[in-house]
């Protein structure tokens, strides 16, 4: 499941990043991170801190959920099988 979320979320990053229509030398200083760590999350790499889940969150005007593929456009909840 965990592997299902970190693809959502690197998925998500790259949708809004696109959709954003900024490049992402921009984003990150506006972010005030380096283009390595946005490059690094946006290829599943690394994976950002909540800190910094916040961040995109706020920054996209998206919910931390949405970013982490735990909801749709909707804000109508995904549904994950725990076991």
């Amino acid at each position: 499941m965990l592997n299902m979320i970190k693809n959502s979320f690197t998925e998500r990053l790259k949708e809004l990043i696109l959709e954003s229509g900024k490049k992402q030398k921009d984003i990150s200083a506006d972010l005030h991170i380096s283009k390595q760590r946005l490059t690094r999350w946006k290829t599943g790499y690394n994976e950002p801190c909540l800190d910094e889940i916040i961040m995109l969150a706020l920054y996209f005007d998206v919910t931390s959920d949405f970013l982490l593929g735990l909801e749709d456009e909707t804000g109508r909840k995904t549904k994950f099988d725990l076991q």
